[in-house]
């Protein structure tokens, strides 16, 4: 789901991004240079099967790059936010502004 699908849901809130899980994925790689698949299976809390959905989901919409690697023979996955879901994150975060704060009229 793109940005453009955001806004046709008409309250801005990203639908990729919204759902409780990669919302929290996306608010840990917001603040991540790079993140790797144990670190986020520690921070987050879930399983491993839910984390991997998750993040295929948030690749395949272009929100999170991955880079997968043997290390010392061993599966290596990192993750890291693209710019598309670095913007995609900060439009989510000014749409729930918006719904959550909304602007008080001036006082007379």
């Amino acid at each position: 789901m793109s940005a453009n699908a955001a806004v046709e849901n008409g309250n801005g809130l990203d639908p990729l991004i919204h759902e409780a899980a990669r919302l929290q994925l996306v608010a840990v790689l917001n603040e991540c240079a790079t993140a790797d698949f144990n670190f986020l299976l520690g921070v987050t809390g879930l399983t491993r099967g839910n984390l991997s959905t998750h993040m295929a989901k948030l690749v395949a919409g272009g929100y999170v790059e991955e880079k997968k690697e043997f290390v010392n023979r061993l599966p290596h996955t990192e993750y890291r936010l693209s710019p598309q879901g670095r913007k995609a994150y900060k439009q989510y975060l000014d749409a729930w502004n918006k719904i959550t704060r909304p602007t008080l009229p001036a006082a007379k």
